[in-house]
């Protein structure tokens, strides 16, 4: 087993579905990714920056997770993250209705020492230079480290970026991220540049229709769960990298056929993530629901042929 770093926001989100709305919950991409590796029982630690608005029982949900929560400031006379949006009846297209940085204008990431020599980084969606302190942080080279970016930094500090996009392992983006970073439509195209870039493995989520992963000139494909009702794709992508790094943590295995394992695991997590708003359906997770919910990913993709 390995000891895991998840850097992101703790942040207050608002949203809006066409099933309903509700007002200041819980969210952030280090809250989702923190909740989703929990599952695996992993030594993990959270690094991140909450205003004096930010209630106790949140931190305390993520210390009851096993997440040392030592690396998030809480900044007393401070305001919380907020983002508040609203998604449009497709459900893959949303809105951004308010943002307010607050603490997270202002934050300067400080690893716990017991973390800095962490074995697995999960970078979640910040601002690249804050992605890559953290990394200036940790004193041994790490076995994994995974980005995760998203389009308005590639609009705003492209450079940044790419300079932190040289140090990393793996990155997890969308199709469209894939798409402008390296101005090839093929994501296959896409997979190969931005190998040339740094990580050597890409894997680009595409929402409801699963995600893909790429390695070399190997590729491999995991579908996405079909669902009956989705409620809110808020921190399915967080979720979904959670369980990414979380099963590799947990196996200490970083080899390409596990990190097929990894992919499965995360769309899985991800699958119960969208059922509810928020955390609310993955703070609880039993062991036997997610186990039920592999054997359906195993039943939808698996099957025999007989190639004449």
């Amino acid at each position: 087993m390995s000891k895991l770093v998840i850097v992101g926001t703790v942040a207050f989100d608002a949203i809006e579905t066409p099933f309903g709305k509700t007002d200041k919950i819980l969210g952030g991409a280090a809250t989702f990714i923190g909740l989703a590796a929990s599952y695996f029982n992993i030594d993990a630690a959270a690094v991140s920056v909450v205003g004096g608005d930010f209630p106790q029982e949140y931190l305390d949900l993520l210390a009851n997770k096993n997440i040392d929560i030592s690396g998030i400031e809480i900044v007393k006379d401070g305001k919380t993250f907020f983002w508040k949006g609203r998604y449009h009846n497709d459900m893959n297209s949303r809105d951004t209705l308010i943002t307010e940085l607050n603490t997270l204008a202002d934050f300067s990431p400080v690893v716990p020492g017991d973390y800095k020599d962490a074995e697995v980084v999960m970078l979640g969606n910040l601002h690249p230079l804050v992605q890559a302190s953290v990394l200036d942080q940790i004193t041994n080279k790490p076995k994994m480290v995974i980005l995760d970016t998203m389009n308005f930094w590639m609009d705003c500090a492209l450079d940044d970026l790419l300079n932190v996009i040289k140090r990393v392992d793996v990155i997890t983006i969308n199709d469209e991220e894939a798409r402008q970073l390296t101005g090839e439509y093929s994501l296959l195209v896409a997979a190969e540049k931005i190998q040339t870039m740094g990580p050597k493995y890409v894997v680009i989520k595409k929402g409801e229709h699963g995600a893909l992963l790429f390695h070399k000139d190997q590729a491999f494909y995991a579908p996405a769960l079909p669902l009956k009702e989705v409620f809110d794709p808020t921190g399915a992508g967080d979720t979904f990298a959670g369980g990414f790094a979380g099963y590799l943590a947990k196996t200490n295995d970083f080899s390409f056929e596990n990190m097929k394992q990894a992919v499965i695991y995360g769309s899985t997590l991800a699958s119960f993530c969208v059922e509810k708003f928020g955390t609310e359906r993955t703070q609880n997770l039993s062991n036997k629901e997610v186990y039920e919910r592999l054997l359906q990913f195993k039943q939808l993709t698996q099957f025999e042929i007989e190639i004449a």
